[in-house]
């Protein structure tokens, strides 16, 4: 079996990427690197391995937006596997294996030897997913942090935080939008809307804790027109997994496909694992393809949560074994 590893030179820093080359060149399988020089060249990599029909594992080492590369590459091939080398700040994909994500995800050589299972993916206007897709003042800040990193003296979460600020305070929260989910068909202000075949996204936050990327089922949530005092005392029961408490302000089903669009004529933001797409309109299903993905032998993505007893929510600790 060929092992190739697709490295987004702009992720993480020199002495990670350094290491994992070290940890490559030791492999006693055969092995090759491909480095990414521009925007689509981890989708091509890894599509053109994966129609050569030959065994091969794809590792997608960078962020969420490289792993959604390769995985839109190798997505229906049976022959071919995927799985993320966490070299950037934003894996929260990995999340879904627990707190040591990280590490176990470094250790190259336990990925090479690791099992595989078909994850599910969702098809968003046409572009495949695995973690999360969001629309809504969250798709919004996270699509316009690009536009505030660029201030000299900002940097990561200050560009964050900006973009924050700007959305909520200032742009306002919500847009007019139809969503249609199930038996809901909601015209009117909506928030927030949230597909999830993984739980993780937005760098920590968890809105449906019982996600899984196997069951076949999108589980999604809708957050209608609500004050901005309502909107923040709302968000970390919404980012913990409490929607089913909150029945009234946040609409949840979990089957196959959602629509929604714009009824103000302006493009509606969507962020599919990270990455920017926007047009009056989305149908976010399920896919018909499915993509392999490894991982290193003993981690799990099937969550432990425990009740904190703090601040009485649900928290995930870990992944069952």
């Amino acid at each position: 079996m060929r092992h190739l590893f697709i490295i987004n030179p702009a992720a993480g820093k020199g002495e990670n990427r350094m290491r994992l080359e070290q940890a490559i060149r030791r492999l006693d399988v055969p092995w090759a690197i491909a480095c990414t020089q521009k925007a689509g060249d981890a989708c091509r990599y890894a599509r053109a391995a994966a129609e050569t029909g030959a065994p091969v594992r794809l590792y997608a080492c960078g962020g969420d937006g490289t792993l959604n590369e390769v995985v839109n590459g190798a997505a229906g091939y049976d022959n071919a596997a995927v799985t993320n080398v966490p070299l950037g700040t934003g894996n929260d994909f990995l999340k879904i294996f627990g707190p040591d994500y990280r590490q176990l995800f470094s250790d190259v050589p336990a990925l090479a030897a690791g099992p595989q299972a078909p994850f599910d993916l969702m098809d968003c206007n046409g572009k495949l997913g695995i973690g999360v897709v969001c629309a809504g003042v969250d798709a919004r800040i996270a699509a316009d942090v690009h536009n505030y990193t660029s201030i000299p003296l900002v940097r990561g979460i200050g560009g964050y935080i900006i973009s924050l600020i700007v959305n909520t305070l200032i742009k306002g929260i919500t847009r007019p939008t139809r969503v249609q989910m199930g038996e809901l068909d909601y015209r009117g202000d909506t928030a927030i809307i949230c597909i999830c075949n993984g739980r993780y996204y937005g760098g920590g936050f968890m809105p449906v804790g019982e996600a899984m990327p196997d069951d076949g089922v999108l589980d999604m949530l809708v957050v209608p027109k609500v004050s901005r005092f309502t909107f923040f005392r709302l968000i970390k029961q919404y980012s913990t997994g409490h929607y089913r408490e909150h029945p009234e302000q946040i609409y949840d089903y979990h089957g196959q496909e959602i629509r929604y669009a714009s009824l103000n004529g302006a493009d509606v933001t969507t962020v599919v694992d990270g990455e920017t797409m926007r047009a009056l309109a989305f149908t976010v299903k399920l896919s018909d393809k499915k993509v392999n993905f490894f991982y290193p032998a003993g981690a799990s993505y099937r969550p432990i949560v425990r009740l904190d007893k703090k601040t009485h929510l649900w928290k995930e600790i870990g992944a069952t074994p």
